[in-house]
């Protein structure tokens, strides 16, 4: 019973944000978009309290219920493992070994100097949640949105409106082949050693692991019963269960509940585990040890009323929920007589980031590469650098689009607070970048060609036509730009009819300014 009741809720989770990530509508935000807000690392950049401490709560009461219900990629080991033993049907393919503490040290360590360091953007590619947001974004979107668009033509030949299309195009060939090599180094660990990603490398999974040595419930083992007969060491996917000392490594037990399942002589007992009488200062010299050597965790079973396992989960479950609560793009032409070259992205001195950001240092500084705002941007802007210091973090880009003054869907995603939500009018006050003109390659400069492109479609008024010559009255009108008045939305950038690199580009500005 309490694996059905992990399971379903894994289910939902996964699924749930599964979804959020494909979401190009913004619809399934409204209603799913507390599961990012929830996730662990999120929660920490956006000094989420309420968040972190309730996870902390929740660990310290049930054990490690988030690496096995709320973290999409755990949920996907599990998938994996659960299909990988299901081919070996005759084998119980795993068996206890020791914790990996140096090992498990050296990521955890590296992982904090990184975001120390300013390198978060590298510190995220041993994050889970980033790590699984990156590989639905740029795997599994792109296919989504190329099926929705045949499903869109298919609907327009038969006269409805089911559907709409979505450019599909490649946002950033580095992001492709990082979240592709992520998938197949998660999936052949989960394949072989169930959850040795999560109980390895995983930075939140040690970090939980310390608070779920000491949770009040969790899987004891009944020395009394037990036989010894290995059945749940060899279907322990965290191979944290040692049957010769009848011992659970609590620090990589991530309640799988695939022990008490298959345990046929009840020695195996989700249950209450706290001594009687616990000694403080045994507690202290544990979380002093943990931080170079961590200690095994020892579980004492103790007299429960009939049957407190299943009733304790729910409970948990209750805690979880109230506290935690295409095709490729075509070929365009000219009249229908020349190709129109694809635009190219322009040298920046600085990057844009979105309005909401703060700065540029603070936006990278918290963002999780997580790439939930690119995949629910409806103006095709957003996507993953490409720059190595801020390598899969996302950057704003203007030639597939700009963005709309009207616009806050990223700031409405974001779990980790690099974007801060705000209201349409906020936007209009943000300044993010400044346009700036290059009449080297201006057509009305360089040809004499009347255009005005620029100044026509940018919707605060910022750029005027002024004359090349002022001398002449018949002198051709050539852009200029009122610095003060651009908010660096990029409409001028992207409507530029100059190619491959438009004549008028939206530089970025440290800190954001507010009109």
């Amino acid at each position: 019973m309490l694996k059905k009741i992990r399971v379903t809720l894994a289910i939902i989770f996964f699924v749930g944000l599964f979804l959020l990530f494909l979401d190009f509508t913004g619809l399934v935000q409204d209603y799913l978009g507390f599961m990012a807000k929830i996730q662990f690392m999120p929660a920490v950049l956006a000094v989420n309290v309420a968040v972190i401490v309730g996870l902390i709560i929740l660990t310290l009461l049930f054990g490690r219920l988030y690496c096995s219900v709320i973290c999409p990629l755990g949920v996907y080991q599990d998938g994996v493992s659960h299909i990988s033993k299901s081919r070996k049907r005759h084998k119980n393919p795993y068996k206890y070994v020791k914790r990996h503490r140096i090992l498990r040290g050296i990521f955890l360590v590296l992982f904090i100097a990184l975001m120390a360091f300013g390198l978060q953007a590298y510190a995220n590619l041993i994050e889970p949640y980033s790590n699984f947001g990156m590989i639905v974004q740029n795997l599994v979107q792109p296919l989504y949105i190329g099926i929705n668009n045949l499903l869109a033509k298919l609907s327009e030949h038969l006269g409805g409106f089911a559907f709409y299309t979505r450019e599909v195009w490649m946002r950033s060939l580095p992001a492709i082949i990082v979240s592709a090599v992520l998938l197949i180094l998660v999936t052949i660990l989960a394949w072989r050693d169930g959850r040795a990603y999560c109980n390895s490398v995983c930075p939140v999974g040690t970090i939980l692991g310390f608070f779920s040595r000491f949770a009040m419930f969790r899987p004891v083992i009944d020395k009394s019963k037990c036989v010894k007969c290995g059945k749940c060491e060899k279907n322990c996917k965290s191979k944290c269960i040692n049957v010769a000392e009848g011992e659970i490594d609590h620090s990589r037990c991530v309640d799988c509940f695939n022990c008490i399942e298959n345990c046929k002589f009840k020695a195996l007992k989700y249950e209450f585990a706290w001594k009687k009488s616990q000694d403080a200062s045994a507690l202290e010299e544990a979380v002093s040890d943990a931080v170079a050597k961590p200690a095994e965790a020892h579980s004492d079973a103790a007299g429960q009323p009939a049957d407190p396992s299943r009733r304790a989960f729910m409970i948990g479950g209750a805690v979880l929920g109230g506290s935690l609560m295409a095709s490729a793009q075509e070929k365009k032409l000219d009249g229908g007589l020349a190709d129109v070259h694809p635009k190219q992205t322009p040298e920046r001195r600085r990057p844009l980031t979105p309005a909401g950001s703060e700065s540029i240092d603070e936006f990278y500084r918290k963002c999780t590469s997580c790439q939930l705002c690119v995949a629910e941007c409806p103006n095709n802007v957003l996507r993953p650098s490409k720059d190595f210091k801020h390598f899969l973090q996302p950057e704003m880009g203007f030639e597939h689009g700009y963005c709309r003054p009207e616009c806050v869907k990223c700031s409405q995603v974001c779990p980790a607070g690099a974007i801060v939500p705000i209201t349409k009018e906020e936007k209009t006050a943000y300044k993010i970048g400044t346009a700036e003109v290059n009449l080297d390659l201006c057509i009305t400069n360089t040809r004499g060609k009347k255009c005005g492109n620029c100044a026509r479609h940018c919707p605060v008024g910022a750029i005027m036509l002024v004359k090349k010559n002022p001398d002449d009255n018949d002198s051709v009108r050539i852009p200029s730009v009122r610095e003060e008045r651009c908010i660096g939305c990029g409409a001028c950038e992207h409507l530029c009819p100059v190619r491959p690199v438009s004549a008028i580009t939206v530089v970025g500005v440290e800190s954001h300014l507010k009109n």
